[in-house]
C-alpha cells in the first residue's frame, strides 16, 4: 500500500507542477503578443505541457481511486476524504479551464490580460493547500 501512496503522491506532484506552470505560459503569451514578439513557441510548449499534465492527472486520479477502494470499508467515516474529493473535482474543473485557454492559444489568441492569468494561477495553489490540509491534518 505504501508503494501505491508513493506513486499517487508522485503523480499528484507532477500534475500540480504542470497546472502551476501552464498559466505562466499564458501570461508570457499575452504579454509577448502585446510586445509584438513571436509567441508561436509558447503555444507549442503549452500544448505539450497540457498533454503531460493530463497523463499525470489521470494517473493521480487512478491511483487515488485505487487507494479509496483499498480503504473503502473505513472510508465511510472519513469526512476529510469526502471534502478532499470535492476539492479534487474543483481542480479537475480548473484543469479543463486550462485546456480551453490552451486551445485558444493554438488559435493565436487569449482573451484576457497577463494580470488575469497571474491571478488565475493562484486558484490551484489555494485548492492544493486545502487538499493538503485535509489530508495531513484530517480536521474531521
Amino acid at each position: 500500500m505504501l508503494w501505491l501512496k508513493t506513486f499517487h503522491i508522485l503523480f499528484m506532484m507532477s500534475w500540480m507542477a504542470g497546472i502551476f506552470y501552464l498559466p505562466r505560459i499564458f501570461v508570457h503569451f499575452v504579454e509577448g503578443k502585446e510586445a509584438g514578439q513571436d509567441v508561436a513557441r509558447l503555444a507549442i510548449m503549452a500544448e505539450k505541457l497540457y498533454k503531460f499534465m493530463t497523463i499525470m492527472m489521470m494517473l493521480a486520479i487512478g491511483t487515488g481511486i485505487w487507494l479509496w477502494l483499498a480503504y473503502f470499508p473505513i472510508a465511510a467515516g472519513m469526512g476529510w476524504l469526502h471534502a478532499k474529493i470535492v476539492f479534487v473535482v474543483l481542480m479537475l474543473v480548473y484543469h479543463l479551464w486550462a485546456k480551453k485557454r490552451m486551445l485558444e492559444m493554438q488559435q493565436g489568441h487569449l482573451d484576457h490580460s497577463g494580470v488575469y492569468y497571474r491571478w488565475a494561477n493562484e486558484i490551484p495553489l489555494v485548492l492544493v493547500t486545502i487538499i493538503l490540509i485535509l489530508v495531513v491534518i484530517k480536521p474531521f
